[in-house]
């Protein structure tokens, strides 16, 4: 046996109080060869496989078992529904994110809108342009006879025409 203790293995000799012989090892004893390797641990251990037929087995079902399992579930359809609570904040600022990006193009969109409108306007309403169109409908400036001058009133009524 390879655990036995030491104190077991005592010669005869040890355990009469006898020094062992010290001195040059036994020329008799065989040397050991220096090529073999040591044994491996559980080296003289043997498996073997044996077929087990289960199929007559049948199953008995454990009443506890059921209760523990909706247990586990509810307990993980709870955890789920406060985890999905928890995120609604971040969600909706994340929408709101989008929708506030759509308003800023929307504005940028409409300003560029003004601008072109503004622009137009201008040209339209350009002094060039209007006496250019003066003159294509035969427009000129009115004459001193044609022009009437309103008598302005001291007290800043205006003259009505009946």
């Amino acid at each position: 046996m390879a655990t036995m203790p030491a104190f077991w293995k005592r010669t005869p000799a040890h355990a009469s109080g006898q020094q062992p012989p010290t001195g040059p090892p036994d020329p008799l004893r065989a040397q050991r060869n220096p090529f073999l390797l040591r044994p491996l641990p559980q080296e003289g251990v043997y498996f073997h496989c044996k077929k087990i037929d289960n199929s007559r087995l049948v199953r008995e079902t454990d009443p506890h078992t059921r209760g523990a399992t909706w247990s586990v579930a509810g307990a993980c359809l709870s955890l789920l529904a406060v985890l999905a609570l928890a995120q609604i904040p971040n969600v909706l600022t994340t929408l709101e994110g989008y929708r506030l990006e759509n308003l800023r193009t929307e504005e940028r969109r409409y300003l560029d809108e003004r601008r072109a409108l503004e622009l137009q306007e201008a040209t339209l309403l350009s002094p060039e342009r209007l006496e250019k169109l003066a003159q294509e409908q035969n427009l000129v400036t009115p004459s001193s006879r044609q022009v009437i001058h309103l008598d302005s009133r001291p007290d800043g009524a205006v003259a009505m025409v009946h």
